[in-house]
C-alpha cells in the first residue's frame, strides 16, 4: 500500500451504515453514559487533553511571555472552534464534530509556532521530516494516552498494534475532519513538491483506516469548514492584535509603496491574483464604516477593534454560507456530500488581511531576530537530546526510543519529545543542557 492510497474495503463502505462508519473508533469501546453522542465524547476528549492545554504556552504570532494578553495557539484554537461551530451548524454539520476538528487542528504545533515547525523539519529530515498537521494526527492517535489496543488481539490490516496506544481514540469522522492535508509527504494531489502533508509513514495504518471510503486527496466537508474557520480566525485576530499593539497604522494602507509591498506578500496566499485585484479587495475593506481610521487606546477605540473583528468574521462566514447554500441548496451538508464554497472576493480580502499581519507584525526586526534565536534553540535541542537519548527523554518517549526498530524511529522519538514542549519549557531545557546540566 503506497503512501497516498487508502482502503476501500467493502465491509466498511458498502455494508456498514454511514452513521456507524463515521462514528466508528479505531478500537471499539462502549459508551460510559447514555445520552451523549459520539461527537460530544470526541469534543470532551480533545478539550480535556494535555496536548490542547500545552498550546497555552505556544506561539501564535508573538511569543506568549512578551505580552500580558497574548493570543496563543490555545486561544486561537478556541476562537477557531467558536467560528467553526456556528458556521458548521448553519450548514447542517454536527456542531460538536466541527468544534472537535477546530480544537484539534493546531494540536501538533511545536514550540515557537511555524518557526519551530521549520526548524524541526530540518532536524527530522532523516526520519521523514516534521509537519504540524501530521504531528496533530500522531498526537490524536498515538501520543496523547487515553486508550490502548487489547494486548492479546490479532492485528488486522488496518488495525493498531496489539497493546499499543491509540491516543484519544476519536471517531473516524472526527479524525477525518481534523485532517487538513489528507495525504503523506510528497502525495499532494496536484503539487508533489508541496511541503504540506498530514501523515508520517509510520502512522499510515490509522490514516488508511480513517480515510476508508474517502475520495483520494479530498477533504471532508467538516475539514473544509475547519480550514476556513482557521483562516478567518487568525487573519482577523492578528490584525486586531497588530492594531492594538500599535504595529499597524491604518493610514499606511493608503500609500502606494506600502500597498505594493503588501500585495507581494498577499500573493503568497492568493497566487492567482495580481496587484489590481488585491487592491480592490483592500479598498473594499477600507471603505467600510467599521474599518478603523486610527487607534489611540481609548475605551471607544478598543470597542471599535472588537467591532472590526466581529464584522470581518460575520462577513467572511456569511459569504461562505450563502455561496455554499446557493450551490447545494437547503438541508444538512456533511462528510462528502458537499464542499465549502468561499467566494473569490472574500478569499482575496482574507489574503490581504494575512499580508497586513505579516508585514507589520511578523516582519518587524525584533521578530526576525527572535525567530533566528528560536531556530538555533530547536536545532541544538535535537542535537543534545539525540546525543544522550534515551537519557533526558520523558518516560513515554524514552520507551518509544528503546523500542525503536531503527535509527529513523529512534530519531522520531526525540522529535516527538521536542514537539511536546512549550516555548518556555523549550528555552529552559535548552539553557540547562547547554550549561552541561542533566537533561
Amino acid at each position: 500500500m503506497d503512501a497516498t492510497s487508502y482502503s476501500t474495503d467493502p465491509m466498511t463502505t458498502d455494508e456498514m451504515p454511514a452513521a456507524d462508519h463515521a462514528q466508528a473508533r479505531w478500537v471499539p469501546e462502549p459508551d460510559k453514559r447514555p445520552g451523549r453522542t459520539a461527537f460530544q465524547r470526541d469534543r470532551a476528549r480533545v478539550l480535556h487533553s494535555a496536548a490542547l492545554r500545552r498550546l497555552a504556552g505556544t506561539t501564535q504570532v508573538v511569543a506568549p511571555m512578551r505580552s500580558d494578553f497574548p493570543r496563543t495557539r490555545l486561544t486561537h484554537s478556541l476562537e477557531c472552534a467558536q467560528v467553526g461551530r456556528e458556521l458548521g451548524a448553519a450548514l447542517g454539520c454536527d456542531p460538536d464534530l466541527v468544534e472537535t476538528a477546530c480544537l484539534a487542528h493546531d494540536i501538533g504545533h511545536p514550540p515557537f509556532g511555524h518557526t519551530g515547525e521549520s526548524a524541526l523539519d530540518q532536524a527530522a529530515e532523516a526520519c521523514g521530516g516534521f509537519e504540524g498537521n501530521a504531528q496533530s494526527l500522531r498526537i490524536l492517535t498515538r501520543l496523547e494516552p487515553k486508550r490502548f489496543a487489547p494486548a492479546g488481539a490479532e492485528r488486522t490490516r488496518l488495525g493498531p498494534r496489539p497493546g499499543s496506544s491509540v491516543g484519544l481514540n476519536l471517531t473516524r469522522a472526527a479524525l477525518d475532519a481534523a485532517t487538513k492535508y489528507p495525504w503523506a509527504r510528497g502525495g499532494h494531489p496536484t503539487d508533489p513538491h508541496s511541503p504540506k502533508f498530514g501523515v508520517y509513514a509510520d502512522d499510515l495504518p490509522v490514516f488508511h483506516w480513517l480515510r476508508a471510503g474517502a475520495p483520494l486527496g479530498r477533504r471532508c466537508f467538516e475539514a473544509t469548514v475547519m480550514d476556513w474557520s482557521d483562516d478567518v480566525a487568525y487573519s482577523t485576530h492578528d490584525v486586531e492584535d497588530g492594531l492594538q499593539a500599535g504595529h499597524i497604522d491604518p493610514a499606511a494602507l493608503h500609500g502606494a509603496e506600502e500597498r505594493a509591498e503588501l500585495f507581494k506578500i498577499a500573493e503568497r496566499y492568493a497566487g492567482d491574483a495580481g496587484p489590481e485585484e488585491l487592491g480592490e479587495a483592500l479598498d473594499r475593506l477600507l471603505a467600510e464604516e467599521w474599518w478603523p481610521r486610527g487607534y489611540d487606546g481609548s475605551a471607544r477605540a478598543r470597542a471599535g477593534l472588537k467591532d472590526l473583528t466581529s464584522q470581518l468574521i460575520g462577513r467572511f462566514c456569511l459569504a461562505a454560507e450563502q455561496a455554499t447554500r446557493a450551490r447545494y441548496g437547503p438541508g444538512r451538508l456533511s462528510r462528502y456530500a458537499a464542499e465549502l464554497v468561499v467566494p473569490r472576493e472574500v478569499r482575496l480580502e482574507c489574503a490581504v488581511l494575512k499580508a497586513v499581519a505579516v508585514r507589520y507584525v511578523m516582519q518587524r526586526d525584533e521578530q526576525a531576530q527572535l525567530r533566528a534565536r528560536q531556530r538555533i534553540v530547536i536545532a541544538e535541542l535535537a542535537e543534545l537530546l539525540g546525543r544522550d537519548a534515551p537519557a533526558g527523554l520523558d518516560p513515554v518517549f524514552a520507551a518509544q526510543y528503546r523500542e525503536a526498530e531503527d535509527d529513523r524511529a529512534a530519531l522520531r522519538a526525540v522529535i516527538d519529545q521536542i514537539a511536546t514542549l512549550t516555548d518556555a519549557s523549550a528555552l529552559a531545557l535548552h539553557a540547562r543542557l547547554s550549561a552541561g546540566g542533566k537533561p
